[in-house]
């Protein structure tokens, strides 16, 4: 523990040497009273000032600390807190903007089987995506360090042990890739380029994109962080041009003939099919997906509670708007039928009808890969660094190898499963297919949290909340995930679902699945040694750049 003990703070420090309680979250000193604190934090006192960057929630309930590793030791390593408001708002607009708004409006429409239905799928997305965001703003000031909904599952499920942790683990690694968004990134290349997107072709691309991606972030991390934000600046420009040109469509003064034919009647055709709706607002959902993204890389925020309260509402603000104007512009210079039949390639088809054939090829849309892919690194680090069994060894992948500042192990996590789907399925079945299953356990996993911050409200209703949700929101937000859970296994309209020929039901499934690995993995590690008489004792370890790790080795049970 000598190589743990000084990277602690001097005040646990020397309670250790008087020979006190060494327990690192019990030994957070609260000097001041909780409404200080809250006054402090209200009022965005900078990283200097002792309160901005830390955890008062669980200083003042040290029964609260997530996992097994103090909020010092989780923030250890790396490069630090270097990302601002600034950065955080366009690390949520870049993860938003991206495949979704420039493909998804065709699944949708063609799922829900109306202009007016479809506009109103959007609109529900836009506000169950901010109550998430308020019920994920309250996890995360209350708990300011990375992980997202691993960190707020571990405060809150605490037993059985690691079982909560070992769940979202498994989800977010099997199902924690960006296949989809560099298949569509590499069809829209040929596109441009005037070719048909023959399928190794796509792969092809498809690898160059994830491949380069995780090498910018995990040699480069600052030249990964600029890219990333003009990436999410260009992405706003280009709906911003999108949202204009639907105007001057919609004025009369272009080529398109009759720009308001999809708005007369917009509900006519409309599904009367549960399924067919919750199957569409999976897919909404995944398009405004990324609002929490800053939860999950909190340790390199500066001042993380008050730039959390900013970057959150705002960077959604922003994509809420341009999703609707965007979704306007596509039916006025569309039809449906044309929108239905455009495949994964909408956004192409409006410069097509606005502008001609050359426009068209002019347009490959920037994907959100980036923005994910920086997020999922973290996630992935912050679970090695919790001491989930993983191949060869915890260390290596919670490290920052090889430049001490970014994780590329994290990173390499990542790549393995979104090269496995770029390779192994046929992109026209896979990508409605993925989006299907990505977003089944991930409501699964929301399903779970809005418990906890009820569970939390009645149980600990007195420990610092920098920011509180309104309860309607929450209420809403878990009426949501009960109806999205249960409704894609009723009948769709047409008995076969939008990915043929696999039943409707199948996403549902597999994503129920891997959850339930997820809990047999658990039971292999923290069950079955019991059995032959052995248990799983932790330590912790603090690596050459600085990451605290939890380590875990097999004892024999006295």
């Amino acid at each position: 523990m000598a190589s743990l003990f000084k990277f602690l703070p001097a005040s646990i420090r020397r309670l250790r040497q008087n020979g006190e309680e060494d327990d690192v979250a019990s030994a957070v000193p609260v000097e001041e009273s909780l409404d200080v604190k809250r006054s402090k934090l209200a009022s965005g006192e900078s990283d200097g000032d002792s309160l901005a960057s830390k955890e008062i929630t669980t200083a003042a309930d040290p029964g609260l600390n997530p996992g097994e590793l103090s909020f010092e030791e989780d923030a250890a390593g790396g490069m630090g807190r270097h990302l601002g408001v600034f950065s955080c708002t366009l690390l949520i607009v870049g993860r938003i903007i991206g495949t979704g708004i420039f493909s998804t409006p065709s699944s949708i429409l063609g799922s829900v089987g109306s202009v007016g239905a479809s506009l109103m799928l959007w609109v529900l997305g836009f506000v169950l995506s901010f109550c998430g965001l308020f019920i994920w703003l309250e996890f995360g000031t209350m708990f300011p360090r990375s992980g997202g909904e691993k960190v707020y599952l571990e405060a809150v499920y605490k037993k059985p042990k690691h079982l909560a942790t070992i769940i979202f683990a498994t989800n977010a690694i099997v199902l924690g890739f960006t296949a989809s968004g560099c298949i569509v990134f590499a069809q829209n290349i040929l596109v441009s380029a005037g070719h048909t997107a023959d399928r190794w072709v796509t792969r092809g691309i498809a690898l160059g994109v994830i491949g380069f991606v995780t090498l910018l972030h995990g040699l480069t991390p600052r030249l990964g962080v600029w890219v990333m934000n003009g990436l999410s600046v260009f992405k706003i420009v280009i709906l911003l041009f999108v949202v204009i040109s639907g105007w001057v469509v919609l004025s009369g003064h272009t080529r398109v003939q009759d720009p308001h034919a999809n708005f007369r009647n917009a509900f006519a055709g409309s599904s009367n099919s549960s399924n067919d709706y919750a199957t569409a607002t999976f897919k909404v959902l995944n398009a405004y997906a990324g609002w929490s993204n800053v939860n999950y890389v909190l340790n390199n925020v500066k001042n993380p509670v008050r730039t959390l309260k900013i970057a959150g509402p705002l960077g959604l603000g922003i994509c809420a708007v341009l999703y609707l104007l965007a979704n306007i512009s596509y039916f006025a210079a569309a039809t449906k039928e044309e929108i239905t039949n455009s495949g994964v390639t909408v956004a192409s088809l409006f410069f097509k009808n606005v502008f001609g054939e050359k426009a068209q090829k002019a347009l490959t849309c920037s994907r959100n890969v980036i923005t994910i892919t920086f997020a999922a690194a973290r996630i992935n680090q912050e679970l090695a660094k919790e001491g989930i069994p993983l191949p060869f060894g915890n260390r290596f992948w919670a490290s920052n190898w090889p430049t001490g500042k970014s994780p590329l192990p994290g990173l390499i996590i990542h790549l393995i499963p979104s090269v496995i789907v770029i390779l192994a399925p046929p992109p026209q079945v896979a990508y409605p297919f993925i989006l299907d299953v990505e977003g089944y356990p991930g409501q699964i996993i929301n399903l779970f949290i809005v418990l906890g911050l009820f569970w939390l409200r009645w149980h600990k209703p007195n420990v610092p909340r920098p920011f509180k949700v309104w309860l309607p929101l929450a209420v809403f937000f878990l009426a949501a995930a009960v109806f999205l859970l249960v409704a894609p296994f009723l009948r769709p309209a047409n008995g076969k679902g939008d990915t043929p020929p696999l039943p409707y039901y199948l996403y549902c499934l597999v994503g129920i699945a891997i959850m339930v690995t997820g809990v047999l993995y658990w039971a292999a590690w923290r069950v079955v040694p019991r059995w032959f008489g052995y248990e799983y004792v932790s330590r912790k370890e603090t690596l050459s750049d600085g990451t605290v790790v939890t380590l875990f080795s097999r004892k024999k049970i006295e």
